[in-house]
Parts: C-alpha cells; structure tokens; sequence
C-alpha cells in the first residue's frame, strides 16, 4: 500500500509535536524535526513523509498529495487532536477508500477515545508503532498487528494484544535519507540552535521520574533503550556528507547523558568528525565530564530546571536539586558550553512566591537563553492523575489546553493561585529575565558576530513581542468573558 506519513497544517506556528512543554504555537518560529513519523517512514518503502506546518503547506495542498496515497498515517497530539480530525474526514471525503491511521501520545493512552474522535480514523498505533506502522503498510488484516486498535466490520472498537518494546534499536533505519528526501531541512529552526540544524534520536526512553514528561509515561517507557555508540557515529558521518551545509546536529532523547559511558563514547567518536552538536541533559554532571563533552564538539545543553522552588521540585520528582543546578550552571559556564533552560509555571503547587523564586533562580543562573511555559497536564501523565484527583483542572474538557487561537492557556489552578494569574506570569518572566543588561548584550554580540544570527534575532525579537502582545489580548479577553477568533477551519 502507498503510504503517506503526515503531520497536518494546523494553527500558525504550531508545533504539537514537541511534546509535553511547548504544547501550543510558540513565541517565535520553532520547528523541531518529525522525527517519531520520519522513523516509521523509514520502514516503509515507497513511503513519503509530508509535514506541513514548518514547510507552510495548507490543507489544499495536503488533500490534494493524499489522494495518491491508499494509506495516511497522522501524527496527532491532545491540543491538535479535533484539528486532526478535520484533517482525516477532509481526506475521506475526497478519497473514501483511504485507510486513515492515528499515532502518537494522545492515541497511545486514548485509543479508543481516540477512535471516537472520528468516524474518519480507521485505527490507531498504542505505544511504539514503528512496526505497527509497517505491518499496515504491507496489507496485513488490522486484526492480526499487535499495537494497534480499530473498528471491526460492525463499528465495534477493537484493541488487539500490546506490541513487545523494541530492544534493539540499532535495528531500525535511519532517518537520514527520509530528511534527504522529503523534508526541506532549511525550513526548521529553533532558536536556540545554530541554523541550519538536524536533530535525531540515539535512543528512547528516560529513566527519570518527572511527573509532568510526556514521551517516557506514553510511549517511550522509563528504561533508556539505546543505540550503540558505532551506529551513532555512522549515521552522524553520512548525515555531514548528505548535508554539508549544516551548523549543528542536536540530540533530541530525552536525557541523552542518562548513559553516561555511552554518550562519553559517542562523543568521542564524534570528535574527529568536527561537528558542533547538542543535547538534552538534566542539570547534574560534573565539571570535568561538562568539559569532556565541550572538547569533543558540544556547544549547547538544553536543560529542564523547571522551576527555582525545592519543593516543586519534590513534587514533580526532578530528581535533581537546586544546589546540583547550580554547580552544574557554573560549570558550563567555566566550560564555555551554552545553555537553554526551561522553565514550568503552573506545576503543582505553584502560589506567587513560587513563581517569583522561580524568575530569581533563572536570573541566577543566568542562562544564555531559556524559555517559560505553562503546566501541561497531558493524559497518561502522573500531572494530569494528580490535577484530576486534587480538583486543580480549570474545565470540564481535561484535554482543552490551547486558546482557539493556538496559544497555551493554562489548564490548571490551585488555591490562592488563578489560572489567569499564571497565564500573566509567563510576560513577567520574560521581561524579567530578558530585559536585563547581560542578556540584551550577549544578544547584540551575536547578532554582530553572525549575518545570519542577525537577521534570525530581528524576526525573532518581532515575533517574541507580538506573542506577548497576545497573550495579554488573550488575558484581557478571558477577564472581560469575550473569546479570540478561531482560525479558518479546514
């Protein structure tokens, strides 16, 4: 079957797929790579992988490319699910023979629900469905693949046995020649990572306890399942000769120094190479290690810290203390490695003091950048069973956790802490921490150092102040009972 993964148009800016942080339309233009649709693509023979937010394709375009394909798989997420949905009847409607299948967190925890969603969706992919994916893809009946859920001839939902967690993972392709063919790498940003960049997985799952981490509670599991350091090294050696013109290569697993031997090994392994790469790292390695990563290429973390407060700490179970971040901060510094960090409003249990801990904390550490989003107490997380069994949910729809425009809103309070008090926090962070001499100047000075730099941080700077302009129209519009107009439906 002629099979096309795709990852729909939606709101302006959206980015789903970056999981269980960033769960609305973002500040500036960010687009992290497909990489969980790409995987499966790369099974798949004579597959294509269509993403449409980050290459500006809208919904005319994408009925129009799947009406030549048998099959579409669709990468959903809760805050994109009914957008999806518009998506799969559009292309029933246009072509009723095409098998529609829906993967992903949302589908993972709520397959069923899912299903419901929509008459249009034939089945949906639970937990890791790389191979789900490929036994619907050859043609094989819906009631023989294990992982998968569906509707039977008479309309019942059907859920088949589990699919076994793929252990070896240096068994799976690799994506590179899926990016080589069907994505415009050019077209992806992140603004914290040189451009253009590729990001890929060494390995899924984390074996960290975070109550509010999506991916490791949905999908992945909390066991760190890796390929090996060889396998790693070769695709890195074929991506800098497949695309030349990249800056910098990231590493998008979950906590990539989790295995510590292992990613020492791998980045020796990368140093005669001369690559620039980064990665996901908890805020507990020590300075000589901080050091090794730096010799061998590494010029950027990216580190959850969440929030300033050790008992919010404690609560979502980080595992790691305020102390350790502290140490681990001033050693990147001393290193010279930069660092992205993000930070989480709204966890539980947030009140004014916490926040402003938080924003002191942040000025502390005095990252080179860092980011500030809402609580998002996704299905299938211990956040969203802890915000359900306390009352902290706002509305009755536990998976309403976008505005109508896209922007993140706050899906939880607790007492003496409103949702709309939240929501406003985000701006004063902001403006705390950016709004300070050290951080305007370390702006300039790459700008100055960078054409490119330069002319990516004058979009970004008009696009950060018009999402605050926004959010405050957002915020005064909930005070006032008045609600922002929807985006043109599909």
């Amino acid at each position: 079957m002629q099979t096309l993964f795709l990852s729909p148009p939606s709101f302006d800016g959206f980015d789903g797929g970056a999981g269980s942080r960033y769960q609305a339309r973002r500040e500036v233009t960010s687009y992290w790579y497909p990489t969980w649709l790409a995987q499966p693509a790369a099974l798949v023979p004579h597959s294509k992988l269509l993403d449409c937010p980050p290459h500006g394709l809208d919904i005319k375009y994408c009925l129009e490319t799947a009406r030549h394909y048998d099959h579409v798989i669709i990468h959903t997420s809760t805050p994109s699910l009914k957008n999806d949905c518009k998506v799969a009847e559009a292309i029933k409607r246009n072509r009723p023979e095409t098998k529609i299948g829906f993967v992903g967190a949302h589908a993972a925890v709520l397959p069923a629900e899912t299903l419901k969603a929509s008459s249009a969706i034939d089945w949906v992919g639970r937990k890791e469905f790389d191979y789900t994916c490929l036994e619907v893809a050859e043609g094989r009946p819906l009631e023989t693949i294990a992982g998968l859920s569906y509707r039977d001839r008479e309309g019942r939902i059907r859920h088949n046995p589990e699919r076994e967690i793929i252990t070896d993972m240096d068994a799976l392709p690799w994506v590179a020649d899926v990016y080589k063919r069907d994505l415009q790498i050019e077209k992806y940003y992140i603004g914290y990572l040189l451009h253009p960049y590729l990001s890929l997985y060494t390995g899924r799952g984390c074996p960290a306890q975070c109550t509010f981490c999506l991916w490791p509670q949905t999908i992945a599991g909390h066991k760190y399942r890796v390929r090996s350091p060889q396998n790693v090294a070769a695709e890195m050696a074929y991506l800098k000769r497949l695309f030349p013109q990249v800056r910098e290569f990231f590493f998008d697993d979950d906590t990539f120094t989790a295995n510590l031997p292992r990613a020492r090994e791998i980045a020796q392994r990368l140093r005669p190479l001369g690559l620039a790469w980064s990665c996901n790292s908890r805020a507990n390695l020590d300075a000589d290690t901080v050091r090794f990563f730096k010799d061998c290429g590494l010029r950027l973390f990216l580190v959850g810290y969440e929030s300033g407060n050790a008992q919010i700490l404690k609560n979502i179970k980080k595992g790691v203390t305020l102390e350790e971040m502290r140490r681990f901060t001033r050693a990147c510094h001393d290193a010279g490695v930069v660092i992205h960090g993000t930070f989480v409003l709204g966890l539980p249990i947030e009140t004014p003091q916490t926040i402003e801990e938080s924003i002191r904390f942040a000025q502390e550490l005095d990252m080179f950048s860092m980011q500030v989003s809402l609580a998002a107490p996704y299905p299938g997380t211990e956040l969203y069973e802890m915000a359900r069994q306390n009352g902290w949910f706002v509305k009755r729809d536990k998976t309403d956790l976008v505005e109508p425009d896209g922007f993140q809103q706050s899906a939880l309070e607790y007492p003496g802490l409103s949702k709309d008090a939240i929501f406003e926090a985000v701006d004063r962070f902001y403006r705390a921490y950016y709004l300070r001499p050290k951080p305007i100047l370390r702006i300039i000075k790459t700008m100055l150092e960078d054409k490119e730099v330069f002319v990516r941080r004058c979009r970004e700077g008009f696009e950060f102040f018009k999402s605050l302009r926004q959010r405050k129209a957002d915020l005064a519009a909930a005070r006032s009972g008045a609600s922002t107009p929807a985006p043109a439906g599909v």
